[in-house]
């Protein structure tokens, strides 16, 4: 494939197959680079690409590339139908459907499909590689229906709907606009593809769809977890809450990493609050709730749950998974590297540490708004209560929102349904269990909004004792989007700037002087 590649406006990112790492994979998925595979894997690529054209001329019956597929692979297929086999596959397997997946996400899904078949395993040619990196350099990104994987034998459906686009088929979205993947790849310059043998099958089979959004709801939730470390600071000041849980030497004791980290987090979050300074005398309560000082053990946990995560995804990232693998010794030998167990295992311990930071979140946001618990503070953060509700309501929405969440995280990975006559008997469901993990954030981001919104106006209420340095600087990042709630007023739309605050990591940002535990230590 002779392309002359474009200039791209972002920087070029050159992956290793094999060795990427989750900080790459986070630039990708937030959209901060173009992705190219390093050169020094194509001698590997070509090397298996020619194992497979030996193997498919000859007439051993090789699953997947002289054979049929699944149930079907007893059937010999003739060398002369060996591409109409690889065709007849993407498009019968592209029965995606529902809503579309994030653009994001299907660029990631492609990266993540190129570093396996870099790997030099699945006996595809280079030009299959060049035609998916100039899809990512010129922005041909596929329509990928989120629903039809079961994240068995690889998510055949969505990324088959990947693999159509190669072939002029499908849908794309090309420079904003959705089209079909003729036109796109048209538009784009860049020729579609005429599959050789196996490669079809070594473009569906893989985790490859249900380890992005994996990634996906790894790299959102921590971002949250950080950020409720802030909000959860906040709500501590506006309760005039005790610093004392926070001591380190409680926290050495028991021993967690991510519990040290959690609670030296926001001690640094405090440092310097004359709030906190303010009642360390003649303060009648001998405990907060656990909302409150339970705030390291629970989020510390959070902590070291997605550290695990991290682990298992950034291995399935630089996996081959696909099937049959072809080796260096001239072998072809199927597997089940397809199935899905380690990620659909990994998105459940995300989904559970998502509902847990919106369990624990909204709790301070009920102590916020109750006068029997919120020490000093006017019912509902309203400072004209019965005339004015406040955020009554906003706190009944957070507990919906929590509710969502704590209903979405029953385990995905128990579940199993036979498919493919029963040749498919055990499946791992990692996808749809990965994709939920979308929604849970979007709820999460608005239960830490509504407590950003509620904390804010406590720690005003406080005035004019100050809060730390730093929290006054989230206050004022709030404020610049959102005033102070003073008379009722329609209430929806500042709830929602303050979910975006919060999901784009501007709040984390106007609390960056503090330390906040790595992800990349996992």
């Amino acid at each position: 494939m002779n392309i002359t590649p474009s200039v791209p406006s972002k920087p070029r990112l050159v992956l290793k197959p094999g060795e990427l790492t989750l900080s790459q994979l986070r630039k990708i998925y937030r959209e901060e680079a173009i992705v190219e595979l390093d050169r020094s894997c194509k001698e590997g690529v070509e090397r298996a690409a020619a194992i497979v054209h030996k193997a498919a001329q000859g007439d051993t019956p090789v699953y997947g590339v002289n054979t049929g597929f699944g149930k079907l692979a007893s059937v010999k297929i003739p060398a002369e139908d060996t591409a109409t086999l690889q065709r007849n596959l993407i498009l019968s397997h592209c029965c995606g459907v529902g809503e579309v997946l994030p653009q994001n996400i299907v660029r990631l899904v492609i990266v993540l499909k190129l570093a396996s078949l870099g790997r030099g395993a699945s006996g595809v040619r280079w030009e299959l590689i060049e035609c998916l990196e100039q899809m990512l350099v010129h922005d041909v990104v596929p329509v990928v229906p989120g629903q039809g994987s079961v994240g068995a034998s690889g998510d055949l459906a969505p990324l088959s709907h990947v693999a159509a686009v190669m072939l002029g088929e499908g849908e794309a979205f090309y420079e904003g606009r959705r089209v079909s993947g003729k036109e796109a790849m048209q538009l784009a310059g860049i020729p579609t593809i005429e599959l050789a043998a196996k490669e079809g099958l070594a473009l569906i089979n893989g985790t490859q769809v249900s380890t992005a959004l994996a990634l996906a709801g790894l790299f959102q939730a921590h971002r949250l977890a950080k950020t409720a470390l802030i909000t959860g600071a906040m709500s501590v000041d506006a309760l005039m809450g005790s610093g004392a849980p926070f001591r380190p030497e409680i926290h050495e004791l028991r021993g967690h990493k991510g519990q040290i980290s959690a609670a030296a987090t926001i001690r640094e979050l405090m440092s310097g609050s004359a709030i906190r300074e303010s009642h360390r005398e003649d303060d009648e309560r001998v405990q907060d709730p656990y909302c409150l000082r339970c705030q390291p053990q629970v989020m510390g946990a959070v902590l070291g749950l997605l550290a695990q995560v991290a682990y298992t995804l950034e291995i399935e990232a630089n996996a081959v998974t696909d099937n049959p693998l072809v080796f260096k010794d001239g072998s072809i030998v199927s597997g089940g590297n397809f199935h899905a167990e380690p990620v659909a295992f990994a998105a459940d311990q995300t989904a559970l540490a998502i509902a847990e930071i919106g369990a624990i979140a909204q709790r301070r946001i009920a102590t916020l708004v109750d006068p029997a618990l919120n020490y000093g503070l006017p019912p509902f953060l309203t400072p004209n209560p019965g005339l004015n509700s406040g955020f009554m309501i906003a706190d009944v929405t957070s507990a919906a929102l929590y509710s969502e969440n704590k209903q979405r995280a029953a385990p995905c990975s128990v579940d199993s349904t036979p498919t493919s006559a029963n040749q498919e008997d055990h499946v791992s469901m990692a996808t749809h269990a990965a994709r939920r993990l979308i929604d849970m954030n979007a709820n999460l981001s608005r239960i830490i909004g509504i407590e950003l919104l509620m904390a804010a106006q406590g720690i005003e209420f406080r005035a004019p004792i100050a809060t730390s340095p730093i929290l006054q600087g989230v206050v004022a990042a709030i404020r610049a989007e959102v005033e102070e709630l003073k008379d009722d007023r329609y209430l929806a739309p500042d709830l929602e700037k303050a979910a975006d605050l919060v999901a784009s990591g501007q709040i984390f940002e106007a609390a960056s002087e503090a330390q906040f535990f790595a992800l990349e230590e996992a």
